[in-house]
């Protein structure tokens, strides 16, 4: 059986292939993350994941290596995670009251094969407060989050409603990568 790894340090990942009761372990990928401005969300996502898949992969080529990677766009705006307070407090304004997308990317990287996927979710925020924000940033939850915010915490009192796959939004579309591990030889049954 081949050894599965996770090319994140993401915990909101491991927590999600936990969940799925797969045996995997975690090595980090180290690769810059800059964005090709000329993409779409969604290549973008599968860019970065394929890049942080194949990382991995250079150093693990007998195992089946995941790699993802997840980012909000606004009317076409890329929001990635905050560099500080303002900046968190002005994706949070710009997501106040309105429907955001959520894109994740997933990379499958083995010696056999390559799959590269993504999910995109519809998010729809309540309108915010300027005190609501200030006290969510406050709680530091945002800033390793795209977005500046995360469902699966205290940013869940802001969203009204999703279209789409939730565990997409935490961070891996679950089902789906687990069905596409289910095509690698030797994996899980």
């Amino acid at each position: 059986m081949k050894k599965l790894i996770l090319a994140s340090g993401s915990p909101r990942r491991k927590q999600l292939l936990e969940q799925a009761q797969l045996q995997f372990s975690i090595s980090t990928s180290t690769v810059d993350e800059t964005i090709t401005e000329t993409l779409s969300p969604s290549e973008v996502v599968e860019q970065l994941a394929y890049k942080k898949a194949h990382d991995v992969y250079m150093h693990h080529n007998e195992s089946i290596i995941i790699g993802a990677d997840t980012i909000v766009s606004i009317n076409g705006t890329i929001l990635g995670k905050p560099i500080n307070e303002e900046d968190a407090f002005q994706m949070l304004k710009q997501l106040s009251g309105k429907h955001h997308d959520v894109y994740t990317g997933v990379a499958l990287i083995s010696k056999e094969k390559t799959v590269v996927f993504h999910e995109r979710t519809v998010v729809t925020f309540w309108e915010l407060t300027p005190k609501e924000m200030k006290d969510y940033i406050t709680s530091g939850e945002p800033f390793d989050k795209a977005g500046s915010y995360g469902i699966q915490g205290l940013g869940a009192l802001f969203v009204k409603k999703i279209s789409g796959d939730y565990f997409n939004v935490v961070g891996l579309p679950l089902a789906r990568t687990v069905r596409e591990l289910k095509n690698f030889q030797h994996v899980i049954s």
